[in-house]
Formats: C-alpha cells, structure tokens, sequence
C-alpha cells in the first residue's frame, strides 16, 4: 500500500524516467506571471489540456512573447508536482508556432474598428470626477458585484448604482452585455434633470482569454462605443 506521497514519488520517477525530454503543441491559455519571474499557464488542443511552467531565466527572450490564445510548440521535462500529485510540464525552450485563432481574430476585429475610426481620441468621453449615479453591467452573482460594492461602501456610500444584470461569460455573455448598456442608456435618457447616469461601469472577475472573449465581442464594442 502506497502513501500519498510516495505514490507522488514513484509517479513522478516514472514518467521523468519514460518520457524524458518531449516536445508538444498547443494553443496557450490562463497565463499567469507571478513577481517571482515564473510563469505558469496551460496548453491545449481539441482533446486535452497540460499544466506547464516555465521558470525564470529558462529561455527567457520568450517570456515577453507568451499571451493567451497563441500557438506555441513547447520542449521539456514531464514531471509530477508532488505537494499537489499534479502531472506538468517543466519548459525549457519555447517556439512561436503561429497566432492561435482567438487572438487572429481579435487583431482582424481591432483593426477594422479603428479603420472606422472608433478608437479616435476626439470620440472619448471624459469622466465624471464625482459621480452621483452609476450603471453597473456585470453579473448579479458574480464576485465582480460584491468587489464593487464594497468600494462603494467605503469610498462613496453616497453613490447610487443601477443595476443591468446579464451574463458576463458564455455564447449568449456579449450580447446579453451589449443589451444592459443599451438598456440603462434608455433608462437615463428617461430620468428627471439632475438624475441621469453619469457613468456605466462594466466588469467581471478574472479568467483566461476564453473566459473573457464576450469583452472582445463586435456587438459589445459597438453597444460601449454608442453608449
């Protein structure tokens, strides 16, 4: 009978001693660089998906290079994390195989909405220095919400918010998030003198470039652009 750790162990000797050094392909997502220098992120394909890490100083003209959503091919040890028994790979050199899907179609959607000019700096809008009443677009459950209003309460308890609950990740996130901001516009529009919103506020928790793509959406640029 094993004990945990020692089948951490045995595990961990067996694949550094079979595997040895692999290469492997994959599209990078939940890329995380801590102040330490490390970075720790996954890569996937169709069917699966592997922890990695790579270490500060390994290969570390690369490090700059790495975001979500690109395709990279890895070379490195298999190896088991023991605290955890989790089964990662520890990399040593990385190559840039092309851009992953996700980010070719952010830069194409980048660059036509700037072509329309929507990104000019005349078409901004300043921001209010003491806001009144404020739109919320976010998640009526998320930790987005309770985060907010907790600085509220401590900053500004004064502040009135209106809520515009959608969702904020999923198929349906960015269209739902385009609709809020369209609505509380509405909303404001019909307010008394003096009672309208001064500002929309639209947020979410953290994630990986696949939790976050609703924000990258076209129908929510435009809802935000119009707003």
């Amino acid at each position: 009978v094993y004990g945990v750790a020692e089948l951490n162990r045995e595990a961990k000797g067996l694949l550094e001693n079979q595997l040895g050094t692999v290469w492997v392909v994959g599209q990078v997502t939940g890329l995380r660089q801590q102040a330490s220098g490390h970075i720790y992120f996954s890569i996937k394909d169709e069917d699966g998906q592997l922890s990695c890490a790579l270490f500060r100083g390994v290969d570390s003209e690369k490090h700059s290079l790495l975001r979500d959503g690109i395709q990279v091919v890895l070379q490195g040890k298999v190896t088991v994390f023991e605290p955890r028994g989790q089964y990662q790979l520890i990399v040593r050199k990385v190559e840039l195989q092309g851009q992953g899907e996700l980010q070719v179609k952010f830069e194409k959607l980048k660059h036509k909405l700037k072509a329309e000019g929507l990104f000019e700096p005349g078409r901004k809008q300043s921001l209010p220095g003491f806001p009144a009443r404020l739109g919320l677009v976010t998640s009526p459950t998320g930790a987005a919400i309770r985060d907010v209003l907790h600085v509220v309460q401590r900053r500004n308890p004064s502040l009135q918010i209106v809520l515009g609950a959608c969702r904020v990740q999923g198929e349906s996130a960015a269209g739902e998030m385009a609709r809020a901001i369209q609505q509380l516009n509405l909303w404001s529009a019909e307010q008394g003198e003096g009672e309208a919103l001064d500002l929309i506020l639209l947020t979410r928790g953290g994630g990986s470039l696949e939790d976050l793509w609703a924000f990258n959406e076209e129908v929510l640029a435009r809802a935000v652009h119009q707003s």
